[in-house]
Parts: structure tokens; C-alpha cells; sequence
């Protein structure tokens, strides 16, 4: 019995390994006034539903455009551009902003940095706060139906051995570990089906990510690689251009493929332009945002973010 247990620690302790993550920062938004509002960074929309106190964790980036949107229409929107997650040192934080009116308009709308502190992995938000775990699937509420609910519990039942098991969700990844030891004893396993009939309750589903490009594949390594060293031939850039748009509107690519591209490019007017297009073949539009590392100017990156905006 000793040793499984050891066995079931150890795997545990693999999938916490698996499960880790590159660093990350945490965002917080809240509104002094309790003006309910909508956070879009760089270009999405991060609460489907107006928030007065919004968490969002999981930000990978250190910095972001953010746009604020409110309920409340009268309101002015908010922009600010780099939006910073790190300390002074680069490293990720746990940063909060404060939104409130202009003392002298009221409907002038203002967001200031109100504090930072060092990211908590423990870090538990209060009650009131919303939070969404950024690149994650956001529930939907669905209005509340009528309907059969089944259940079915499987039930095992060892006689005379040793059983272990363990459920582990860590980071989006389940795992589900069983061990069984039936010398000198049988496994027995019966199946219970519960059949509820309920009126008036609220139903709930997990809202897929969202896939660009018809839900297709992108290129592969050989064809792209191919692809971009035909791009790369091309001796003039306009030409470089046409033919990078003509390569990419028979194909999906992805946002990596997407950058190397756009690097072949010289001038930021024509990297804006084919970011621009490319919009349209990206398998993973949620992620488009890593493109504005290929600018140097931030009114390109405020142009690309407000066009995929405009899209979604």
C-alpha cells in the first residue's frame, strides 16, 4: 500500500511539472464609482458581460493596449496604450488599476495605476472581484430550461485487494490515476444511472476558443518554409508583398508563421498592410496581438489593434 501511494505522489508531482507555465501577470481593473465597464486588450474583448471589479490572471505579456468601455454610454471610453504588467527589474506582477470620473466632468472617464505587487501563486481574489483566466474558455450562461438531467456513477468495488486513485486538474490538464492491487481479491464495478427531472434551472457550457481561417490546419513546416523562401526572392518589395498576400489566400497560417512573414518586409507601412490581411488566414486570432512586436512605431500597433477589432 506504501508504495503505491509513493507511485500516486510522484505522478502527481509529474503532471505539476507538466502543467507549469512560462511567467505571467495578473491584471485588475476596478471602478471607484461602480460604473460597470468592458475591457478589450489589444484588440479582444475580455468580459462578455460589464464588470465594476474585473480580474483578469494569466497575461503573458509585459505589455498591453487596453480600451475600456462602459455600460453606461454617456461615458467616455478609455485607451491606454502600453499598459505595463512587469516591475521595474522586467519581472511579471500582480498589477491594479483604478478607473473614476474627472472632477470636473462627469462623464470624462480616467483609469490610473493604483497599485503592484509581486505575483502570489496563492493569491485568492475577493468575492466581489470577477475573474477570467486569460486564454481559457469563458462559461456562458444560458437561460434556464426544463428538462431530463441523467447521471451516471460508476461505483468500483475491490474485495479483498487494494485500490487507489487520484483525480488531478492542474493548470487545464485533467488526470484521472487507478491502481489496482486484486491479488487476493476481485474488482467489481457497477454502473448507477440517476435520471432528475427539473424545471427552472440554470444550464451552463464551456465556450470553445475561437479558431480563424474556416476552423483549418495551418500550412505545414516543408510547404511554409517553401512558401517564405519564395517571398524572400523577390527582389522589390511591392512585389514581395503581392506575392506574400497571393501565398497566404490560398492557405491558413498561424501567428508565428504570420510574423516571419511580415519580417521580410523593410517598411512598417507594408508590415501593417499584411498584418492587415493576413487577419483573415490566422488559425488563432485570439493570439494576434503578438504581432505588435514587429512594429517599431505604437501608431501602428494602436492601427492593427483597432482593425481587429473592428473584425471581431
Amino acid at each position: 500500500m506504501t508504495r503505491k501511494i509513493t507511485l500516486l505522489a510522484f505522478l502527481f508531482s509529474a503532471v505539476l511539472s507538466f502543467a507549469q507555465i512560462g511567467p505571467v501577470g495578473h491584471l485588475t481593473i476596478f471602478s471607484e464609482d461602480g460604473d460597470k465597464f468592458t475591457l478589450i486588450l489589444n484588440g479582444e474583448v475580455i468580459n462578455d458581460t460589464p464588470q465594476t471589479n474585473l480580474r483578469v490572471e494569466d497575461l503573458n505579456q509585459p505589455y498591453y493596449n487596453a480600451k475600456i468601455k462602459f455600460e453606461d454610454q454617456t461615458l467616455t471610453e478609455v485607451s491606454k496604450n502600453n499598459l505595463m504588467l512587469t516591475d521595474a527589474d522586467g519581472n511579471f506582477a500582480d498589477v491594479t488599476y483604478k478607473i473614476k470620473r474627472d472632477k470636473n466632468n462627469k462623464t470624462k472617464m480616467k483609469m490610473n495605476y493604483f497599485s503592484s505587487i509581486p505575483v502570489q501563486p496563492n493569491f485568492v481574489p475577493a468575492s466581489n472581484v470577477h475573474v477570467i483566466h486569460y486564454g481559457q474558455p469563458r462559461p456562458i450562461q444560458v437561460q434556464p430550461v426544463g428538462g431530463v438531467t441523467q447521471t451516471t456513477t460508476t461505483t468500483t468495488t475491490q474485495v479483498g485487494g487494494t485500490n487507489v486513485g487520484v483525480g488531478v486538474n492542474v493548470g487545464g490538464i485533467n488526470m484521472g490515476i487507478s491502481i489496482n492491487d486484486s491479488m487476493g481479491g476481485d474488482v467489481v464495478q457497477t454502473q448507477t444511472t440517476t435520471t432528475t427531472t427539473h424545471s427552472g434551472t440554470t444550464q451552463g457550457h464551456y465556450e470553445e476558443p475561437v479558431r480563424g481561417c474556416g476552423g483549418h490546419s495551418c500550412m505545414t513546416p516543408g510547404n511554409f518554409n517553401a512558401a517564405l523562401a519564395t517571398i524572400k526572392k523577390q527582389s522589390f518589395e511591392d512585389t514581395r508583398l503581392k506575392t506574400a498576400k497571393q501565398v497566404i489566400s490560398a492557405n491558413c497560417l498561424n501567428v508565428d508563421q504570420i510574423i516571419q512573414i511580415a519580417n521580410t518586409f523593410s517598411f512598417e507601412d507594408n508590415k501593417l498592410e499584411f498584418a492587415k490581411f493576413a487577419y483573415d488566414y490566422c488559425i488563432e486570432p485570439r493570439n494576434y496581438f503578438k504581432l505588435n512586436g514587429i512594429f517599431s512605431f505604437s501608431s501602428n500597433v494602436d492601427e492593427l489593434s483597432d482593425y481587429v477589432q473592428s473584425r471581431q
